[in-house]
């Protein structure tokens, strides 16, 4: 995913957090805006009692790669933030995709 498609401030991730509107399951809880750049963006989170740093280094590239995979950010409409919840750990990598895919569905991605 490039660097123009991710959210990186946290002032834009608590300004779409708190404007957005939400979709959850048990592994995802994602918020989404209408896109105000040009292109589709991206934030990932998760909370800090998820492993260790190097844990969720690896949690967010899955998740990453699952973004660049499911959504085409030139055509896409919304700004989405995604945070990971514990459900995240107990699936493997497809399930999760598939629990992803379902909410971007849902949030007409």
């Amino acid at each position: 995913m490039k660097k123009i498609n991710r959210v990186r401030k946290q002032n834009e991730f608590q300004s779409l957090i708190h404007t957005g509107k939400k979709v959850v399951n048990h592994s995802f809880v994602l918020y989404y805006v209408p896109k105000k750049e040009e292109q589709s963006r991206v934030g990932i989170t998760l909370p800090k009692k998820i492993g260790h740093a190097v844990d969720r280094n690896l949690y967010k590239r899955q998740v990453r790669m699952m973004c660049q995979e499911l959504i085409d950010f030139s055509s896409a409409s919304l700004d989405i933030i995604i945070i990971l919840r514990f459900g995240y750990l107990e699936h493997d990598y497809r399930t999760n995709k598939n629990n992803l895919e379902k909410l971007l569905i849902k949030a007409k991605m």
